[in-house]
């Protein structure tokens, strides 16, 4: 066992040291330092763009040329943005996705102007482009700092030569007040700037990654779409979710009362109409008659129970959770254990789409895993209910579009829930749903 450990943390570790050893040659390094490079023209000239449109736009303002001309440089400063992004998205590797489009209400250029004045992503990339040029300039003097002496100290003892030996000054002057002189020329001054070169270059990516981090963040804060923006635009989407699921669930309860209970209810009228005709002449073949309509009673009330328990069972308003998912997991194929662990009850909501959650899972397992056994755990973990259905079955169930579980996602989704599945084939499936704990 000592070996076994031995062996994989000296694996570990090598393999930390050849990152280290490999990251100043790497193609994200060079791309991160030109990156840094590239950002101090291009960040002066928005910076110099920028202020000069803010401020010839405010000067004018007492006129009406001023309102153009803010106008034009929110629209220039929107260009930048545009440019920015792609140079993130191809030298840093990271997509920032494009902040929604200024859109006026009515057609014509005043109109345009005042949506840009009134919009705050546009106030954002102003902003980026004040706020960076500082950045810019302090990261290109940090990555060019670290990167020219890291690679020079380096490789001094190939270059060194270069100095005349007839100044008597064949190293590297790096001190001279007049009294006393310090030249890089010994063999142990060579080897030791060669070592501090060594230390530079190595450190020199992790650098760039530091500021380029930072990069990434003002990038995507200022460029990118606001957080409310992206926060409307899921609602709106939810609410579409939701608003097309709750139109199939009418379908199909429309559906099941057309082909079910309703169906048989006609034919159940049709029957009594037959035994009320026949009840003078032949009272044995409507007694018969009477009789069979009863037994017809009896499996249309249990189609109406069943369908009122799929929509929103009596025992789930009544007793809560606990007792709704023991009814319905008593009616799965294979045997069921539930364990429901919850300090409370949720909202009524909530409550209900973690049941009808746990009824579309055991009826999966029902009519498609094969399983044995089955488990079904719930419990709150802060302030999320969370709800895990095992099952021991053939696996291979996926969410992916068109099956029943991405509709299931999307309805957790609709909520700010998540819908999570492990099932390889052969292995059972699991599948762990995260809902929002709202009392």
């Amino acid at each position: 066992m000592d070996n076994g450990m031995g062996a994989g943390t000296g694996t570990g570790t090598g393999g930390g040291i050849g990152a280290v050893l490999r990251a100043p040659v790497e193609g994200r390094t060079w791309r991160e330092f030109g990156y840094l490079l590239i950002g101090l023209p291009l960040s002066t000239l928005y910076f110099s763009l920028a202020i000069t449109g803010l401020s010839l736009g405010a000067g004018l303002l007492v006129t009406f040329l001023g309102v153009p001309v803010l106008a034009g440089m929110l629209a220039m400063c929107r260009g930048f943005g545009h440019l920015e992004r792609a140079r993130v998205r191809t030298l840093l590797g990271t997509d920032i996705p494009d902040p929604a489009p200024v859109r006026a209400k009515k057609s014509g250029a005043l109109s345009a102007m005042g949506a840009l004045l009134k919009s705050g992503s546009a106030w954002r990339h102003v902003l980026y482009s004040v706020i960076h040029f500082p950045w810019a300039v302090f990261g290109f003097c940090v990555a060019l700092t670290f990167w020219a002496y890291g690679w020079g100290f380096l490789l001094y003892p190939l270059w060194f030569w270069v100095f005349p030996a007839y100044t008597d000054q064949s190293g590297l002057m790096v001190f001279n007040n007049g009294d006393y002189a310090l030249t890089l020329d010994s063999p142990v001054e060579i080897l030791l700037t060669s070592l501090v070169g060594l230390a530079l270059t190595l450190a020199a990516p992790w650098v760039f990654r530091a500021l380029t981090t930072v990069d990434r963040v003002m990038v995507g804060g200022l460029l990118g779409p606001s957080r409310l923006a992206t926060r409307v635009t899921e609602l709106e989407s939810d609410r579409g979710v939701v608003v097309d699921t709750a139109a199939a669930d009418l379908r199909r309860i429309e559906r099941d009362l057309h082909d079910g209970a309703q169906a048989r209810l006609v034919a159940l009228a049709m029957d009594l109409g037959l035994a009320k005709e026949k009840l003078a002449e032949d009272p044995q073949a409507a007694a018969r008659m009477v009789d069979e309509a009863h037994g017809e009673v009896k499996i249309a009330l249990q189609e109406l129970r069943d369908l009122a328990r799929g929509i929103h069972p009596a025992v789930l308003t009544d007793r809560g959770l606990d007792a709704a998912l023991s009814a319905v997991s008593s009616r799965c194929a294979v045997p069921v254990r539930v364990a429901v662990d919850l300090p409370g009850r949720p909202a009524a909501a909530i409550e209900g789409i973690a049941y009808f959650t746990v009824s579309e899972l055991l009826q999966n397992i029902s009519k498609h895993a094969m399983a044995r056994s089955a488990s079904v755990d719930v419990w709150k973990s802060g302030e999320r209910l969370l709800i895990q259905v095992a099952d021991d079955g053939r696996g291979g169930a996926s969410t992916r579009s068109g099956s029943g579980l991405a509709g299931l996602a999307e309805r957790l989704d609709s909520v700010d829930g998540v819908l999570v599945v492990d099932s390889p084939a052969g292995g059972g499936t699991t599948v762990t749903a995260e809902l929002p704990w709202r009392a």
